[in-house]
């Protein structure tokens, strides 16, 4: 049985993601601020964001899930209001979970320039699916 509904290649197209980046630079820049380590060690900064939502490119429903960022600081931190502000763009763009890891994790990394880092996006269940995406950088 076919599904005459929907075309695969016609309804699963993802906008270019430098395209998506762009406009988040513009609407919400990532923020940074000055850090210095006064003690030996690493310190490991969490910041997460328990409703992040985005619109899924194939159905046009909103997704919902969470993400959290962890990393080690080298010269900035990132601020946490822009970074408020960067997750709530995300509002009205259609992105699959995959891209949704891979623009803020590129976004993140080009604005703090961590020592190591690593980004999980915990979505909600969707028509009986999970997704969980993961991604690490020097860890």
């Amino acid at each position: 049985m076919t599904n005459k509904l929907y075309k695969e290649g016609e309804h699963y197209k993802q906008v270019d993601l430098q395209k998506i980046r762009k406009q988040l630079k513009k609407a919400s820049p990532l923020e940074v601020f000055k850090f210095t380590s006064l003690t030996p060690g690493e310190q490991w900064i969490k910041m997460s964001t328990p409703e992040f939502t985005a619109i899924c490119p194939f159905s046009d429903y909103p997704d919902f899930g969470s993400v959290l960022i962890e990393y080690v600081p080298d010269k900035v931190c990132l601020e946490l209001k822009s970074f408020k502000l960067y997750i709530n763009a995300f509002r009205n763009i259609k992105i699959f979970h995959e891209a949704v890891t891979e623009v803020i994790f590129a976004d993140f990394l080009e604005a703090v320039k961590p020592k190591k880092a690593r980004i999980v996006v915990d979505m909600n269940v969707r028509g009986n699916v999970k997704t969980v995406c993961e991604k690490k950088f020097k860890c």
